[in-house]
C-alpha cells in the first residue's frame, strides 16, 4: 500500500499530518458516516454526491440528496458530476489532492477515480462480505431469514465488492425486524466502522483480510420480477420475504386483480390451500404452502398504506384466492 506519512518533522518537532479525505455518498444511509468524520476532525476536502433530481408534487421540484444537504449545512465543497469519467470532473477531483477516498452508498466508480488517491479508496458495504455482494444486501439477508448481518469496510478494486477487508462489525436481526429497522441500525454501526477505518489507515495499522470466495452470496437489485410474493412457500419464508422488502419497495401480490403491497405480517399455524384468502373478524389471513400469514399492514393500488382493520372497513374482497395479475 502506498503511504502518506502520518507524522512529519518541523524544526525537529514531530507533528501529526492530517489526511485529506474525499467523501462520496448520496442517501440518508451515508450521512452518519460523513457526520462522524466531520465531528472527529477528519479533513473532508470534498464531497461527491449525485446531481439534484426533479421530484415532489408534479415532479417539478429539484430535490437535493441527503448528503448534499448535510454538506451545504456544514460548508463542505460539493462535486456533483453527471459523468464520473469526464475530464472536467477528473481534473477537479485531482485538484483536491486527497490522500484517501471514502465511499458510502454511492454508484460504481471507474478505475481512474478509485485508483486516484495514494492511500486508495475504501467502501462501506451493508453486509458481512463476502456474503451478499450486490445492490440490496440488507433486504436479502432478511428475506433469507438470516439471524445476523453487519457492515464491512474494504479497499476498492475493479471487481465489485471483492476488495480486501479492513473491518467488520455485526448485529443480530430480530425475528420481526424489517429492512427499514436494519437499515437504520447499520447506518449508525457503519458510521463507527468508517471512522475506525480512517483512523487505522491514518495510523498505518491496516491489516487486510482476503475475501473467501467459497462463501460468496449475491444480493441482486430489487425488481418487479423478484419482489412478488409466492404463497406456495411456507409461512415463515413468506413472512421473511415481506419484512425484507418493507418499507421499500414493498412485497406485492394481486387481490381482486389489483396490485397490493403487504408491509407487515405474522406467521400463524393455520393450513389451507396456498393463496386462499380468509377474512375473519377484521383480520386477513392468506394461506401458504405450509401455515399461513396474518396480514397486518397493506396498501392496495390507488390507496394509502393502512392497518388491515382499517383497510377491511373500507374494502370488501371479492375473490377467494390471490389473483395472478392486474386487470
Amino acid at each position: 500500500m502506498r503511504t502518506i506519512p502520518s507524522k512529519v518533522k518541523n524544526n525537529n518537532k514531530i507533528i501529526e499530518k492530517k489526511l485529506r479525505v474525499v467523501f462520496m455518498g448520496t442517501p440518508d444511509f451515508a450521512v452518519p458516516s460523513l457526520d462522524i468524520l466531520c465531528k472527529n476532525g477528519i479533513d473532508i476536502v470534498g464531497v461527491v454526491t449525485s446531481t439534484d433530481k426533479f421530484g415532489g408534487r408534479g415532479g417539478k421540484q429539484l430535490i437535493k440528496s441527503a448528503v448534499k444537504k448535510y454538506a451545504l449545512e456544514h460548508g463542505l465543497k460539493i462535486l456533483q458530476p453527471t459523468n464520473l469519467k469526464s475530464p472536467a470532473f477528473i481534473e477537479e477531483l485531482q485538484s483536491l489532492k486527497a490522500d484517501l477516498q471514502i465511499v458510502v452508498a454511492f454508484r460504481m466508480l471507474p478505475e481512474v477515480v478509485w485508483n486516484m488517491p495514494p492511500l486508495g479508496t475504501y467502501n462501506l458495504h451493508g453486509s458481512l462480505l463476502p456474503k451478499y455482494r450486490g445492490a440490496a444486501p440488507i433486504n436479502w439477508a432478511i428475506i433469507n431469514g438470516d439471524s445476523t448481518t453487519g457492515v464491512t469496510s474494504f479497499k476498492l478494486k475493479h471487481e465489485i465488492d471483492t476488495g480486501d477487508i479492513v473491518l467488520q462489525d455485526s448485529i443480530e436481526i430480530g425475528r420481526d425486524e424489517n429492512a427499514g429497522d436494519i437499515h437504520d441500525r447499520l447506518m449508525q454501526l457503519g458510521a463507527e466502522v468508517v471512522l475506525r477505518t480512517v483512523h487505522i489507515i491514518q495510523e498505518e495499522k491496516v491489516e487486510f483480510k482476503k475475501q473467501d470466495n467459497s462463501l460468496v452470496s449475491k444480493a441482486p437489485k430489487l425488481t418487479p420480477e423478484n419482489t412478488i410474493i409466492d404463497f406456495n412457500n411456507e409461512a415463515e419464508s413468506v413472512h421473511n420475504f415481506i419484512r425484507g422488502l418493507s418499507p421499500y419497495p414493498g412485497a406485492y401480490t394481486y387481490i381482486d386483480h389489483k396490485l397490493t403491497k403487504i408491509f407487515t405480517s405474522k406467521p400463524i399455524p393455520e393450513n389451507g390451500k396456498p393463496g386462499k384468502l380468509k377474512v375473519d373478524n377484521k383480520s386477513l389471513i392468506i394461506y401458504c404452502g405450509s401455515g399461513a400469514i396474518s396480514v397486518l399492514e397493506i396498501q392496495m393500488a390507488g390507496k394509502r398504506k393502512m392497518p388491515i382493520g382499517e383497510f377491511l372497513n373500507g374494502y370488501r374482497i371479492e375473490n377467494e384466492y390471490i389473483t395472478d395479475n392486474q386487470e
